[in-house]
């Protein structure tokens, strides 16, 4: 006689959710490491050309300059407007921004490593221990760890990570209790947050949100046999649903009120998707690589091999853990092939970026048809897919992996879950934890190299020799070799004794933080002349500055940028330099002068 099936219990806080001295431990180790990390690389390399862009263009919010509306903007405005509050708490200090940047990475690697850890408690033995060693890597691959200075896709990065947090929770919670209700409300606040921080990034991330909230709140009208705890409960993914709409409508009426929706949407979107959009060839080229042709033949091999019951279990793991290790191994060995070409080696480590993504793609969307239990949870691969995707419609793959590493540390984390479920890892405990093991040792090593090789920095000049440093008490905390910090001082010190302070002036291209230093209020429309953030033709661009009374035009010689980003610049120049007369000859800059 067959028993009665029992009813499946209602999903429980997960063993250990409650911080205990080790979980303190961890999470404080992994903050300071951090931090370190960003405040070492601060130490020694300021990136002149993002820094200028985000400290002058958060000046103009100081001023009450309002963007879309009062000058073109690209970009979501959280990122700004933070470091606008921030100036206006605590001065005009440039290592204020670093210190930022350094406790915001330090955030970001612990929410990394707290989301990891509840993806494995579920199904994994030494979950503490594995999710710690996948979280090690991220000291030096944390989101502020690589560009150690605020900046949009870093914030969207750490946004990003707080919205899964919250979406994590959902599944913990009694149905009935009015803290499901008010946690679905909360994360549905927090999944809205990456669309204003960084677009590319968090419409994906929202859009896939919302539609799996509205997936599952289909099933449930045809699963109402199933037991709740087969599926995030209805009264939870309404609240989702009120939270996003609640938010979204928030922003609504403050871009209404302030800069335009209008204004918003034509800079935000229309704008940045004609300057930074490629084309779907250009998307498609980071599954071309080589590399594929053999790592994701030889990984799906392995996954068969443990998918099938065989009596053989330990032979079959055997047999399956050297085709998912080899790619490790190759990133590994590639360290002392290349050791001398960090260009090759950067290469051959981001090879795993598309490795791991088709493999959680295609076992996401497996566990979705085979497995009848449907929640949140279930989707969250396919979430950070999105947004993965989303982020590198910016850069592609080498330009756009750099703030959000920790977003393949829980892909891992969730392809280590879909393993611990196939019937020949059932009795071989040694198998995940040497996999995890592996891939921690590969991106702790690989992972410091890359950073303290400055490949991903690569587009920027940095000779070696030793670290200059500012003069001016604005640019605490700025340092980097070469000559560029001495001659910005010189250029201040020019401004200050010869430029009125009223005067109108543009900088070509705009690569130093010259308005943030110098407390002056830009009366030109586009202060970083960048095919992103430049609407303007050579023509429209001698139009504005004829109509804004422009008397200054600076040029700049010695750029730490390897090439000069300014559109048409030969074309501008000409126009602009037969309005102005040379006024000065600095060791860094051309400085000229209207009649």
């Amino acid at each position: 006689m067959t028993p009665p099936k029992t009813p499946s219990p209602q999903p429980s806080r997960p063993h250990g959710e409650r911080w205990q001295l080790r979980d303190v431990a961890a999470a404080a180790g992994l903050f300071l490491a951090t931090a370190a990390v960003v405040l070492w690389q601060d130490a020694h390399v300021a990136v002149l050309w993002d820094a200028s862009y985000t400290l002058d263009s958060s000046m103009r919010i100081v001023f009450g300059q309002m963007p879309y509306r009062d000058f073109p903007f690209a970009h979501a405005p959280l990122t700004f407007l933070i470091q606008a509050v921030i100036i206006r708490l605590t001065g005009r200090v440039y290592f204020h921004h670093v210190l930022y940047a350094a406790v915001m990475g330090g955030l970001g690697t612990v929410l990394a490593w707290r989301i990891v850890l509840r993806s494995l408690r579920l199904r994994i033995p030494f979950a503490f221990a594995i999710a710690l060693l996948l979280a090690a890597p991220l000291t030096f691959l944390g989101i502020y760890s690589i560009l150690p200075f605020p900046s949009y896709d870093c914030d969207c990065a750490l946004a990003i990570l707080a919205a899964v947090w919250f979406l994590q929770r959902l599944d913990f919670a009694p149905a009935s209790s009015p803290a499901a209700r008010w946690r679905g409300f909360a994360a549905g606040c927090a999944i809205c947050l990456p669309l204003f921080v960084k677009q590319n990034m968090g419409m994906p991330f929202l859009l896939a949100a919302l539609g799996a909230v509205a997936l599952l709140l289909c099933a449930g009208l045809f699963r109402q046999q199933k037991s709740e705890a087969d599926q995030t409960p209805a009264s939870t993914l309404i609240a989702v649903l009120a939270g996003a709409a609640t938010t979204c409508l928030a922003a609504l009426l403050v871009l209404y009120f302030t800069a335009g929706v209008g204004n918003y949407i034509h800079w935000t979107i229309r704008f940045a998707a004609q300057r930074r959009l490629p084309g779907l060839p250009v998307m498609a080229a980071i599954y071309s690589d080589p590399t594929l042709r053999w790592t994701l033949p030889a990984a799906v091999a392995a996954i068969i091999l443990l998918a099938r019951r065989r009596p053989s279990g330990r032979l079959v793991s055997i047999a399956a853990f050297p085709l998912l290790a080899a790619p490790f191994f190759v990133v590994l060995s590639a360290l002392f092939l290349y050791y001398d070409d960090p260009d090759s080696f950067g290469d051959t480590l981001l090879t795993l970026w598309p490795l791991l993504m088709l493999l959680a793609a295609a076992l996401a969307l497996g566990s979705l048809i085979r497995f009848r239990s449907l929640t949140l949870r279930s989707f969250l691969p396919l979430i950070l897919l999105a947004a993965i995707h989303g982020t590198m419609l910016s850069q592609q793959l080498w330009g756009s992996t750099y703030a959000i590493w920790p977003l393949l540390a829980i892909i891992i984390a969730d392809l280590l879950v879909f393993l611990a479920g196939l019937p020949s890892l059932a009795a071989n405990r040694w198998f995940l934890p040497s996999l995890a093991c592996l891939a921690s040792v590969t991106l702790l090593v690989c992972g410091a190299f890359y950073t303290f090789s400055e490949e991903r920095l690569s587009y920027l000049n940095i000779p070696t020799g030793p670290v200059e440093h500012s003069a001016f008490p604005r640019l605490a905390g700025a340092s980097t070799p070469g000559p560029y910090l001495p001659e910005l001082d010189e250029l201040l010190r020019y401004a200050d004794a010869n430029i009125p302070r009223n005067d109108g002036l543009i900088l070509l291209p705009g690569e130093d933080p010259f308005y943030f230093v110098t407390g002056r209020v830009p009366q030109f429309p586009v202060l970083l002349f960048d095919k992103a953030t430049d609407p303007y033709s050579p023509e429209e661009t001698a139009a504005l500055v004829r109509a804004r009374s422009i008397r200054w035009l600076v040029v700049k010689r010695n750029l730490q940028i390897k090439e000069d980003a300014t559109p048409s610049r030969a074309a501008t120049l000409e126009l602009l330099l037969g309005e102005f007369s040379p006024a000065a000859h600095l060791r860094g800059y051309d400085i000229y002068k209207r009649p």
